[in-house]
């Protein structure tokens, strides 16, 4: 089976060295994502926009997510996005982890991470 390499065009792609996503085996990686916005909220629907592009051009989707990993440099802006999380991933939740670290520009208060498996 080939790599398939997903790319989202953002500024960062070319910078750093990495792609929006990898299909491999199976698998969508879909790399860290951070969103625009003037909040947390804002940022975290832009992200999961971001991702549901990338897992739809891989032949998945939201329901395919088995592991999501949430980053923000300040814990207590996680709350506000449960919402919209729940409706995200709440029929099909996937494992989960939230962590606390600094991200690569103070403006981003989330990037969110997220492995898929191809549906048959």
């Amino acid at each position: 089976m080939a790599v398939q390499r997903i790319s989202s065009g953002g500024e960062f792609e070319a910078m750093v060295g990495y792609c929006r996503a990898v299909v491999a085996g199976g698998w969508v990686h879909v790399a860290g994502t951070v969103g625009q916005g003037e909040d947390v909220v804002a940022q975290c629907r832009s992200a999961l926009d971001i991702i549901g592009k990338a897992l739809a051009e891989a032949g998945a989707g939201f329901d395919d997510v088995v592991r999501v990993t949430y980053m923000l440099p300040d814990r207590n802006e996680f709350e506000p996005c449960w919402p919209i999380l729940a409706e995200t991933f709440g029929a099909n939740p996937p494992a989960a982890t939230m962590i606390e670290c600094g991200l690569i520009d103070p403006k981003y208060r989330i990037e969110i991470e997220v492995t898929a498996f191809l549906p048959e």
